[in-house]
């Protein structure tokens, strides 16, 4: 076997390991994560609101989940077209019902893949998107780095990535910071530290216009990627 295949069956295996873990997790906590998640997941809404998309555009959401978010895009961007992917088939049941109660499953595709190596034309049937966006996905992606250069190479152009995810709390309490980091660490979540650094990487790699804030006392971290039309 070649450098390469060994590479690639190296990192099947570590995708299929991350996606049974988020199955054994999200089995039953998929029924309530809406509902939990509410309150600590910051910055969800301003994201949405902020994704601008233009008349008949399509986003795409890497880790879409429940499709709570991409419902309530579809709602604000009624012309739009939504794609989600989630590692997790059993988030994917929970999605696709949302999809059809809330009358978006014509609107709405949904498909079951890794977010840091995908074929959209095969799962969508379109290589590129007018906004793309991970909201706190990347705290939970091994090799979150790579998802977020998906998000960069499936830019359509005059395109835009959006993030938003746990940033350090560098302004908030220490003792918060540590309830906090304890808490998310039984759910394998992880902020990432680097996500500015690595985000202006791919800003230069990919000739990207950057944007970067802390919110909430950095509680929180938003960026968003640009490429010219």
């Amino acid at each position: 076997m070649s450098g390469a295949a060994r590479a690639a069956d190296g990192m099947a295996g570590k995708s299929i390991g991350h996606a049974a873990q988020m199955d054994a997790i999200y089995a039953v906590q998929r029924h309530i994560y809406d509902l939990t998640r509410k309150y600590y997941l910051l910055g969800r809404d301003r994201l949405i609101s902020e994704l601008d998309v233009p008349a008949g555009g399509h986003v795409l959401e890497l880790g879409c989940g429940t499709a709570r978010n991409i419902v309530l895009a579809s709602k604000r961007y009624p012309t739009a077209h939504f794609y989600g992917l989630d590692i997790s088939a059993e988030m994917l049941k929970s999605a696709a019902k949302k999809a059809l109660d809330q009358g978006f499953a014509t609107r709405i595709s949904l498909a079951c893949a890794d977010a840091t190596n995908f074929d959209a034309p095969a799962l969508f049937g379109r290589e590129t998107f007018d906004r793309v966006f991970c909201s706190y996905t990347l705290s939970m992606i091994p090799g979150w780095e790579q998802a977020l250069e998906q998000a960069c190479l499936h830019l359509a152009p005059g395109g835009k990535v959006h993030v938003v995810d746990f940033g350090e709390q560098d302004a908030l309490p220490h003792w918060f910071a540590r309830m906090l980091r304890a808490w998310l660490a039984r759910f394998h979540v992880e902020p990432r530290a680097a996500l500015f650094d690595v985000a202006e990487q791919l800003a230069i790699r990919h000739e990207l216009e950057l944007d970067r804030q802390t919110l909430y006392r950095d509680y929180a971290r938003s960026v968003v990627l640009r490429k010219s039309a």
